[in-house]
């Protein structure tokens, strides 16, 4: 069986159009903002990136007439637009819903229940990665690392942190976000749409009462090698080596060259421990 051209997604007719051009009213308040941005810059491109957070804050993703604006006003070609655009994940190609909501499912999160998580979700919410809910208000995707591991499993909306989540938190998670009921995450101020969120990525003021009182901050695990680096004296372990029982007695300071988890804390291997051999080693495909 064959399948045409057009079947395979690929255009053979005449080639696509120019970008319709944003209405002037439009246009003329994204000039004014777009101004504001360069005018940062010694060099024009450099705003660039913030250009493309504001077009998305126009209409919830990049389209071709964001690009083309962002060209025009700018002096680039909309194939180096395109490039940037197509390159950053957080630049939405195609309409999504008003809350973007990212499930990690890297390693650490994944065994942590970041997997079971992303399962339900989409059971719960009737859609596969990358879809929208039929009202338009949730976009479910996966996410490679939210850098936020001393928190696992994390789920983000809109880039706003909610931490050790499980299946049901973030199911009664969802649903708060589609009913329109005030949301606010583990670390950082209550919940603002995508566009929203985009404007505020462009360089603009954050206006949600008290946003930046409440700014998030890296957990104790996250900060432990900043003030190694800082020459600060280290809390003590936290977490005990693998097999290891909590002592009963007062844990002392670590200097900067012992292990302060035990995720790098030495462990028997097969080499150094007889009693586990590795066992044969498989051929490949095996």
């Amino acid at each position: 069986m064959t399948t045409s051209s057009s079947e395979r997604g690929v255009s053979l007719g005449m080639p696509e159009l120019p970008a319709p051009a944003y209405p002037d009213d439009v246009r003329a308040r994204l000039e004014t903002d777009a101004r504001e941005v360069i005018a940062r810059y010694p060099d024009s491109r450099s705003a660039l990136l913030p250009l493309l957070h504001l077009v998305q804050s126009e209409e919830g993703h990049v389209t071709r007439t964001g690009m083309q604006f962002c060209a025009d006003v700018l002096g680039l070609t909309t194939a180096e637009v395109t490039a940037v655009a197509t390159f950053y994940t957080m630049y939405r190609r195609r309409p999504s819903g008003d809350y973007q909501v990212g499930v990690c499912t890297n390693t650490l999160c994944a065994v942590m229940g970041g997997d079971a998580i992303f399962e339900e979700l989409q059971e719960h919410l009737g859609v596969g990665n990358g879809e929208t809910t039929g009202d338009g208000k949730v976009t479910l995707e996966h996410i490679e690392c939210n850098a936020a591991c001393d928190f696992a499993p994390v789920v983000m909306v809109n880039w706003e942190f909610f931490d050790n989540q499980t299946p049901d938190s973030a199911k009664s998670l969802v649903d708060d976000l589609r009913a329109g009921r005030p949301v606010t995450p583990t670390r950082g101020a209550r919940m603002c749409t995508f566009k929203e969120t985009a404007r505020v990525l462009a360089g603009f003021p954050d206006e949600r009462e008290g946003a930046v009182e409440s700014g998030g901050s890296a957990g104790p695990a996250s900060l432990v090698g900043l003030k190694l680096a800082k020459g600060e004296t280290s809390s003590a372990r936290v977490v005990h080596p693998r097999g290891e029982a909590a002592r009963t007695a007062a844990p002392h300071e670590p200097s900067p060259s012992e292990h302060l988890s035990s995720h790098d804390a030495p462990q028997d291997t097969s080499a150094s421990d007889p009693a586990h051999p590795a066992g044969p080693t498989a051929e490949e495909g095996e």
